[in-house]
């Protein structure tokens, strides 16, 4: 089982930097890649980065550059930097542990419970 909490996030003029923060707790098993995902107003769910067990980032085309994903094994928290943020940003965000059972192939998804962030104009 996986639970997550999330930190970071909240009111930010375009331009500006935020962090979000993420933290597992973890049993029965480890996770594989850690991320964040977005959810905006009307808009599906996507992925903004992630990293997996390998050390591998990757990111969607709207955050790289701009965006920084960093995790901590060890700690099992992974982090989000945000630079140079724009209105169309905004958008609740949610930190994704996709776990696998010991002895098991198949993975599963957690999830946050979301953070807004919302980038001004």
């Amino acid at each position: 089982q996986v639970q997550l909490v999330e930190s970071g996030g909240g009111l930010v003029q375009a331009g500006g930097s935020l962090g979000l923060s993420c933290v597992a707790s973890v049993s029965g098993g480890i996770i594989e890649s850690m991320g964040w995902y977005r959810r905006a107003p009307g808009k599906e769910r996507e992925l903004v980065a992630t990293v997996n067990s390998d050390g591998i980032s990757t990111y969607a085309d709207a955050a790289k550059g701009r965006f920084f994903i960093y995790r901590d094994y060890v700690k099992k928290t992974v982090d989000l930097r945000m630079n140079s943020l724009k209105p169309e940003d905004t958008a609740v965000y949610y930190c994704n542990a996709e776990f696998r059972r010991y002895g098991r192939s198949n993975r599963n998804d957690y999830w946050g419970q979301g953070t807004q962030v919302t980038v001004s104009s």
